[in-house]
């Protein structure tokens, strides 16, 4: 009796391993054929056409186009079926909270966004989150669709076994049990993720790196956070916390950091760090286009003015500009050095001033490597920009389907 349970557990389990590997084709190919598939994934075509049909039964696969096939009677091509259910993804960041509804395709369908402030603290801001998401919710109900999962990215140290945000110095929150919160009014997957971990795996499912096994993705938001994806995974670490590359000390007599320590690698690259550059400058009497762009107070001027204001030809934003472009050369290298990646991304902030960036960031990067092959490392903007965060968060609950389907 032993013996059988074990072996239909088994077969269950190959079967739910099936699954994952014929859905992870779709992945990468658009559309395949049923031989196509069976020729990609080595599996025997009685079991790719079985599992295929329970697929399209389950709405997560669809048939389209007739195609002729030469040995027999025409056959159909087949895709991921954008009809197959709606994804819901949470962003929640220093200064705003985003909602986004995809498709099971990652075609955006519907998105609120509203401005939040830290000060106001964690219970005011889950209750905005908790509205926005009844909204996404009713949308996706009133469709005649499904909620297959929730999707959170947020700056800060998850545990994400248990949907827990350890620590967000930048929003100041500690201990907030973010699944709990969400599963209290959903009743679905819930998935809660450091935002730079999630926007890591947007840019590998659907971005800039979808045939690289080994990147950093790096995110400038208010602080600098890091997805670090090995041999095509999300690397943690023993507990977890991988990534806070932010936090490596670049100077310890440097400026105190939101994290309470000097000198971290974000207090030098970071948009606060930017902003606080040209303040300085231009209190000291700097003349700059950024005056006239702060309206009389200097608190007034953000890291989208300095970028502006700096491809205009400002000399105060290109030098602001240009100690970002030194320091986050000398970070990469050092990330270089210890993970020896293929790409690094750019996000967030780091995205749109990329074109002012770019060219000094290789050549300091290059000058401070050392590993073989370091002259191929490719440094690129992120495909998907400021939605970096929100799209990861869509992947988290597609990603999560796509590898075990039979959880869903």
């Amino acid at each position: 009796m032993i013996t059988s349970k074990l072996n239909t557990a088994d077969q269950v389990w190959v079967r739910r391993m099936n699954r994952a590997i014929i859905l992870g084709v779709f992945r990468t190919q658009k559309t395949l054929s049923r031989a196509r598939l069976a020729t990609e994934t080595g599996l025997n075509p009685s079991t790719v056409s079985s599992i295929i049909s329970e697929l399209i039964t389950e709405n997560l696969i669809r048939e389209t186009d007739l195609i002729q096939s030469s040995t027999g009677r025409p056959g159909r091509l087949l895709e991921i079926n954008p009809g197959g259910g709606c994804a819901m993804g949470i962003e929640i960041n220093v200064d705003y909270i985003e909602l986004l509804v995809s498709d099971f395709s990652a075609n955006v369908l519907w998105r609120q966004r509203q401005a939040s402030k830290p000060e106001t603290g964690q219970n005011v801001i889950m209750d905005q989150v908790l509205s926005l998401a009844k909204q996404a919710a009713e949308f996706i109900q009133n469709n005649d669709s499904r909620l297959l999962g929730i999707g959170v990215g947020v700056p800060g140290m998850v545990d994400v076994a248990s949907g827990l945000l350890r620590l967000a110095p930048n929003l100041h929150w500690e201990n907030v049990p973010i699944r709990n919160i969400l599963a209290t009014h959903f009743d679905c997957p819930i998935y809660v993720e450091n935002e730079a971990n999630a926007a890591a795996l947007g840019e590998y499912y659907f971005g800039a790196v979808q045939n690289v096994k080994d990147f950093i993705y790096l995110s400038a938001g208010v602080g600098l956070g890091s997805g670090i994806v090995m041999d095509g995974k999300l690397f943690r670490g023993m507990f977890g916390y991988a990534g806070e590359a932010g936090h490596m000390t670049l100077d310890i007599n440097g400026d105190m950091c939101g994290c309470g320590k000097r000198g971290c690698w974000e207090t030098f690259v970071g948009p606060r760090a930017v902003e606080q550059r040209v303040r300085r400058s231009l209190g000291n009497g700097a003349k700059s286009v950024l005056h006239d762009m702060s309206k009389g107070d200097l608190e007034n001027i953000v890291m989208e003015d300095v970028i502006q204001a700096a491809t205009a030809g400002d000399q105060i934003a290109k030098d602001a500009l240009s100690e970002v472009a030194y320091y986050l050369g000398i970070g990469i290298a050092n990330l270089v050095n210890l993970f020896n990646v293929e790409v690094i991304v750019l996000g967030g902030a780091l995205n749109n001033a990329s074109p002012l960036l770019l060219k000094d960031v290789e050549r300091i990067v290059l000058e401070n490597t050392i590993v073989p092959g370091r002259e191929h490392l490719r440094i690129i903007p992120s495909a998907h920009g400021s939605d970096a965060c929100i799209m990861g968060a869509i992947t988290l609950v597609l990603d999560d389907i796509l590898s075990e389907p039979a959880l869903m």
